[in-house]
């Protein structure tokens, strides 16, 4: 059953500033359109101040700035998002897993499986892997030889962990994710071509998420690494000995080609293509849809994705540049 709180109590244990009864309570989570009297919700960017007039929220979390525009009690903190995000957690914490292993689950005798884990229905464990305190293995994953999973790390459902795979602590793998497959390496040999082994493995640090469907390869020589604290959106493609610095965030449907180290605290948008052998600094965001073909030297935003325009518009602007230089040739 959810346990609801006072306003007192979250203004309180998240120090923030209460506007309203302290007494008030909510048990859930809406947005500013769907919240009812119970319900806690959020503003964390003032152009969606429109919002706040109709809402029927017990109270919303937001700035000190959009306060005086707010009809139902507020909880006000200079990082509106991150302080919902906590309460969130409150309102609707995880189920707890059950220690243990399912009975349908094949664990080879050489696994080193902690008491306090859970192996979940069809799973395959092989021979050698280490599954640490807490950690969860979801229904169908397969967790090849050798393969390591530090504590408190979860992986959700049909997980494939590649041979010596290290995942380390408070992390969270999604369904279908792929981590150790052999990296793209061919070598041309009179028109056909010859597999490269792929010899290293992928180590995942502390606190990483990694989304639903991604895919990172394992080193072609050396591993692929992924640091603390970095965040991989769904349907990602991470390429053989490519290097994604600690507390980086990627979008969905970016592509990185082999060998790319990407720096510290980037930010990395949706459907990036990174050319192979390219190293980008640290603090640099990325938008959407860019294309990076040489290495970033220095933070800041970067961009080559171009803007829908209407389909006439781009017709034209595609004819002026297929004429550009046409009078120097």
């Amino acid at each position: 059953m959810p346990k609801d709180f006072s306003l007192g109590e979250l203004a309180v244990r998240f120090g923030l500033e209460l506007a309203g009864d302290p007494n008030t309570r909510v048990s859930h989570v809406a947005t500013l359109a769907q919240a009812t009297p119970g319900s806690l919700s959020f503003l964390a960017n003032s152009k969606y101040r429109k919002g706040l007039r109709t809402t029927r929220a017990g109270a919303v979390v937001l700035s000190a700035a959009d306060a005086e525009s707010c009809p139902v009690a507020a909880l006000i903190g200079p990082n509106p998002y991150l302080s919902y995000a906590r309460i969130a957690e409150l309102l609707h914490p995880e189920s707890k897993a059950v220690p243990g292993v399912h009975p349908t689950a094949v664990v080879s005798p050489s696994a080193r499986v902690a008491a306090s884990a859970t192996v979940g229905p069809l799973a395959v464990i092989e021979e050698d892997v280490e599954i640490g305190e807490r950690a969860v293995v979801g229904p169908g994953c397969v967790v090849q030889r050798g393969a390591r999973i530090g504590a408190d790390t979860r992986l959700v459902a049909r997980v494939n962990l590649y041979p010596e795979v290290v995942l380390g602590e408070r992390g969270l793998v999604h369904a279908g994710a792929v981590i150790g497959a052999d990296g793209f390496g061919f070598a041309p040999d009179r028109g056909t071509w010859f597999k490269v082994p792929q010899v290293g493995s992928v180590r995942i640090g502390d606190d990483v998420e990694i989304g639903a469907n991604t895919t990172i390869d394992r080193g072609a020589i050396g591993d692929t690494v992924v640091e603390h604290g970095a965040k991989l959106d769904n349907q990602i493609q991470v390429g053989h000995n490519v290097t994604i610095g600690a507390h980086t965030a990627i979008a969905a449907c970016t592509g990185i080609s082999g060998s790319t180290t990407i720096g510290q605290r980037c930010l990395i948008g949706g459907m990036v293509g990174f050319a192979g052998h390219l190293n980008i600094a640290d603090d640099v965001m990325i938008t959407g849809c860019s294309l990076v073909s040489a290495s970033i030297r220095e933070a800041g935003s970067y961009s080559s994705g171009m803007p829908t325009v209407p389909t006439r518009a781009w017709r034209r602007m595609v004819a002026h540049l297929r004429r550009f230089g046409e009078k120097e040739r």
